[in-house]
């Protein structure tokens, strides 16, 4: 299972902690929408590619 992480802000000690324990033995790939100029169709294309996709704010 791929799962996409999306960061909707720079992540914190705790998201940081539980994305670890989300995707422990998984595959995994990340967004960062905090980004100056996100890439929006390489996002689109990420979520496509996941199984499932978790937005952290």
């Amino acid at each position: 299972m791929k799962i996409l992480n999306v960061y909707k802000s720079q992540p914190d000690e705790t998201v940081q902690k539980l994305v670890e324990i989300v995707t422990r033995d998984r595959e995994a790939d990340s967004f960062d929408l905090h980004a100056e100029s996100p890439d929006y169709d390489n996002l689109v294309d990420k979520i496509f590619e996941a199984d499932q996709t978790i937005c952290w704010w």
